[in-house]
């Protein structure tokens, strides 16, 4: 049985991890940096503390730490004043789901980004239980912020189903004990052994139903 549904939000609510990549990439290329191979692929699911110090420290950023976090939140901000992409059928998905089931939302965004891209697609109210890894001692791939969420909601982890779009979004769901509905991005496919970690892993959001969370509890 499901007691409640957890939702990432960049991926999966607003296709946000294309502009985190352009204002990173720039912003390091601005500082004197040098943007890996890899380096998408390891931000995504980063907390701010810990992406603004692998700018920092790891790609040579020129900037503290905390001068990158706040310098690039503020861009990501001034982009989500003038539009916030939503995924197509994503609000509609979670009005469906939250009629159903308590949801919770477990976010590596900033909490002020949280707050933009949800009252853009009115949906604050859906979300019962609301946390950015901001908040919590790790970002993912640890469980911390989906154990938090959880404890939130006052449900156990083993029967909340989760929904991501990125490797360590699905590692850390999992490592919580929550079954993991997968929605990757195009641009960012899952690592092999996260999507062996998925229990469904589907192509588009609109593919999310009740019945498929239904099966997985």
């Amino acid at each position: 049985m499901v007691d409640a549904v957890v939702f990432d939000l960049d991926g999966v609510i607003v296709d946000s991890e294309p502009v985190w990549e352009e204002v990173r990439r720039a912003y390091v290329a601005e500082h004197g940096g040098t943007w890996q191979a890899d380096t998408q692929r390891r931000l995504m699911g980063m907390s701010t503390g810990e992406w603004s110090r692998y700018l920092s420290a790891e790609l040579g950023v020129g900037r503290s730490p905390e001068q990158v976090a706040t310098e690039v939140v503020e861009e990501m901000t001034r982009r989500y004043a003038a539009r916030v992409p939503v995924i197509d059928d994503a609000p509609a998905v979670v009005r469906r789901l939250a009629a159903r089931w308590p949801l919770g939302l477990a976010s590596s965004s900033p909490t002020r980004l949280i707050a933009a891209a949800l009252a853009a697609t009115d949906l604050t109210d859906q979300f019962r239980a609301t946390l950015s890894t901001e908040e919590t001692e790790q970002g993912k791939p640890a469980p911390d912020v989906y154990l938090a969420v959880a404890r939130r909601l006052g449900v156990d982890p083993a029967r909340c189903v989760a929904v991501e779009d990125s490797s360590n979004g699905v590692r850390s769901a999992a490592a919580a004990g929550m079954a993991v509905v997968a929605i990757p991005h195009g641009a960012y496919p899952l690592d092999d052994d996260a999507a062996e970690l998925a229990a469904v892993v589907l192509g588009s959001v609109d593919e999310l139903t009740t019945e498929t969370v239904d099966r997985l509890g």
